[in-house]
């Protein structure tokens, strides 16, 4: 079937690919960041089928590049290194997947089956603790763009747009503002930000900014400032730990606001990217003024004005990121930790986050309207109009 994917697991998933490939999904097929050891070169067979099975049960698709990923494990697994014919360029959906497979080079069989399970493993607890362990019906509320839930003393709010990469929407960043407010209310004991699918978050959704009249675009900046704001400020007044595990790449603002956390945890293969000037736009989440002080002025400078990409090691290295985690035991690493951290005493945590940041929040909160009022003034001109349309102008011709 020329135009979709078939994920080498029986037939389980067949989806439209054409699109994913225009979107340049494929060029995320340098994805492998393989951890492996001594232990998981004795994958068994068994566990490998059980994880084909597994995989068929999972009710909700997870993306085109994560298929990829089981597409190409499953290959290695079974058949060794890619052995056949590249596809020619117009056949976007095998190249893809020829690409893909070819990616992992001499990985051996039982290394491939290792990380076909753990990936498997982690895409069903993900789902299992979305669909399983919701909060009481009393008190949870309903969201469109994520899921909020609570468990063993955690407030879970997870980015729930995968088929947008996390794109942040006005509508999210109100939900997320939303769920910040309940989770700050409620009993738990630490609150945890992350990401549903492959993406932690690929920043604002450029659609806030399309289809706007030349009449509306006032409007559209002004509203689009105050909602930022008011988001931004929800974080710096979170009055428990606030966690991000970085589960995937990371742009603009989803980076710009990991200054303002108490801890980042993040898998090997995350990315971190701020390309406002590409955009013909300026900082925001308080990082013109965390940022020089995390890393200092030069880098700061580098990632902020230059667009520069940090890998998860060179951002743990300048003290953005608190710890990395290899990719394959990543999600069970760190929820391990973080339910030990939920079981110290909550009010205790809570008073000592006060004094650790009490000092700084009028400041924070100076630089927040600051920005906001700057990236008004941004949104309104020429440049970062033309700047966007040339975006959705590059977008279109793939």
């Amino acid at each position: 079937m020329a135009s979709s994917l078939l994920c080498a697991t029986k037939g389980r998933w067949i989806v439209p690919f054409h699109r994913a490939v225009r979107t340049r999904r494929w060029r995320a097929l340098t994805f492998f960041n393989l951890h492996t050891t001594a232990g998981n070169m004795q994958a068994s067979q068994e566990n490998f089928e059980k994880a084909q099975h597994n995989l068929k049960l999972l009710k909700k698709d997870p993306g085109n590049d994560v298929k990829l990923k089981l597409y190409a494990l499953f290959k290695q697994a079974t058949q060794g290194p890619c052995n056949t014919t590249k596809p020619g360029m117009l056949d976007f959906v095998n190249k893809a997947k020829w690409d893909a497979w070819n990616s992992l080079g001499n990985l051996s069989k039982e290394n491939s089956r290792q990380s076909y399970i753990e990936l498997v493993s982690s895409l069903a607890s993900s789902e299992s603790s979305i669909s399983d362990k919701t909060m009481s019906s009393n008190n949870q509320q309903k969201f469109e763009t994520l899921q909020l839930l609570r468990e063993d003393n955690i407030t879970k709010i997870i980015l729930s747009r995968p088929e947008k990469k996390n794109a942040i929407n006005m509508l999210m960043y109100q939900e997320i503002g939303h769920a910040l407010e309940e989770a700050g209310k409620d009993e738990s004991t630490i609150t945890v930000l992350t990401g549903l699918g492959d993406y932690f978050c690929s920043g604002n959704d450029l659609n806030n900014f399309a289809n706007v009249s030349p009449d509306g675009k006032e409007k559209m900046a002004s509203d689009a400032a105050v909602i930022l704001e008011a988001f931004v400020g929800k974080i710096i007044d979170f009055p428990k730990p606030l966690i991000a595990v970085v589960n995937g790449p990371a742009v603009g603002i989803s980076v710009t606001m990991l200054g303002l956390f108490d801890i980042v945890y993040a898998t090997e293969r995350a990315t971190f990217h701020t390309p406002f000037s590409q955009l013909g736009q300026s900082p925001e989440g308080c990082s013109s003024y965390t940022f020089p002080r995390i890393m200092g002025l030069a880098k700061a400078t580098e990632m902020l004005l230059f667009n520069k990409m940090l890998t998860a090691p060179k951002a743990c290295e300048l003290g953005l990121v608190t710890e990395v985690f290899p990719d394959g035991t990543f999600q069970r690493e760190v929820w391990t930790r973080l339910k030990a951290y939920a079981q110290l005493p909550k009010n205790s945590l809570a008073y000592s986050k006060q004094l650790i940041r009490e000092t700084e929040k009028e400041k924070l909160h100076a630089v927040n309207v600051q920005e906001c009022e700057r990236l008004k003034e941004r949104w309104l001109s020429e440049e970062c109009m033309t700047a966007i349309i040339n975006f959705f102008q590059s977008k279109a011709k793939l």
